[in-house]
């Protein structure tokens, strides 16, 4: 009895450490699970390639271009590179339905210029504007309250307002793909920032809610502001003038003058953002820039390089952009070819 409960004792042994060897061998020959795509609204190709090679060695520890974790920066345009800026730029629409709700106030806008112009000519108006001018409609529409009341006011707007191609909210039109950029680098240890030409406290209105980028994240254009007392409480006042513009050259200096650090990757959609990659992709290092191209009119729209839309101020691409991406090494991301997806909702 003794003996044949001792055998059985080695059988169950035997058969426990066959289990698991089998166990062990199933594991170890069957194939690896694939790794989620980082980036599944990209079709592959060389843009979504670039940035998944780019990623892989600043973050790879034994790779000579390794970026300690707080030297990641990554930048992001705003219209044009993370949502839609036609037929006018969003805070531009926001701008128009401010001066015609202040124009009964402003009697003399009827013969002032550019106020004449924009009340008259609307939308269109509005995308002709110069530089100077936009300052003009910028410092009148936006200033005369607190920081606090604008961002309650943009945001009211932006609740209400619908693009009028899509008729849907400007905020349900953001590139998807863009989203998923952002959120892969900052998986990695990237801090995302918006650097706008846009204003600073308008992008601040929504940044944090559509994009995760929190209000000091958010680089942009801005008025003067006073500190006074309102009501007996201390408040910061919007002055109807004009202190940083942050396009063209200002998009490198306010990346130094908010952020302290060049980026090591940078994305924009035009000409304005010409010295945002320039600076990035000088610095040392392994670095990258990036173009959003607008060439799919079906999905979205086609302008610049792409035909389609004549040229414009809006979201510009001149000819030149495109020679120097090519001379620098910058990738050009075509939305018709290399987006599967534009919108959540496609």
């Amino acid at each position: 009895m003794k003996r044949q409960t001792v055998k059985h004792s080695h059988r169950k042994i035997f058969t426990f450490w066959m289990l698991f060897w089998s166990i062990c061998l199933i594991v170890l020959t069957a194939p690896a699970a694939a790794a989620p795509d980082p980036l599944p609204s990209w079709n592959d190709g060389a843009a979504k390639q670039a940035i998944i090679e780019f990623v892989q060695t600043v973050t790879d520890p034994s790779s000579p271009q390794y970026v300690e974790p707080w030297d990641r920066i990554a930048t992001f345009d705003n219209d044009g590179t993370m949502w839609v800026s036609h037929p006018v730029y969003t805070e531009f629409v926001f701008a128009l339905d401010r001066l015609r709700a202040l124009a009964p106030q402003h009697p003399e806008w009827k013969n002032q210029m550019p106020f004449k112009k924009v009340l008259s000519g609307g939308i269109k108006a509005m995308a002709e504007l110069s530089d100077e001018e936009w300052g003009h409609v910028y410092s009148a529409t936006h200033s005369g309250m607190t920081i606090a009341a604008f961002l309650n006011l943009a945001r009211d707007w932006l609740a209400t307002a619908k693009h009028p191609r899509y008729q849907r909210s400007y905020t349900d039109l953001v590139y998807l793909p863009m989203l998923e950029a952002m959120k892969y680098l900052r998986a990695h240890g990237f801090t995302t920032y918006i650097v706008t030409g846009g204003g600073q406290e308008f992008g601040r209105a929504y940044a944090g809610r559509i994009y995760g980028v929190p209000p000091e994240q958010v680089v942009g254009s801005s008025l003067g502001t006073k500190y006074e007392y309102r009501d007996g409480q201390p408040a910061l006042w919007r002055l109807p003038r004009v202190f940083f513009i942050d396009d063209h050259a200002g998009k490198a200096i306010g990346i130094n003058l908010f952020i302290g650090k060049r980026p090591h990757i940078a994305f924009g959609n035009s000409n304005g953002d010409r010295e945002m990659l320039e600076w990035t992709t000088a610095g040392g290092g392994t670095r990258l820039g990036l173009l959003v191209l607008h060439d799919d009119p079906i999905r979205e729209y086609a302008y610049g390089p792409a035909g389609g839309l004549p040229d414009t101020t809006v979201g510009a691409f001149p000819p030149s952009l495109l020679d120097e991406a090519k001379k620098r090494g910058w990738v050009v991301i075509s939305m018709k070819k290399d987006w599967r997806k534009i919108f959540t909702w496609e």
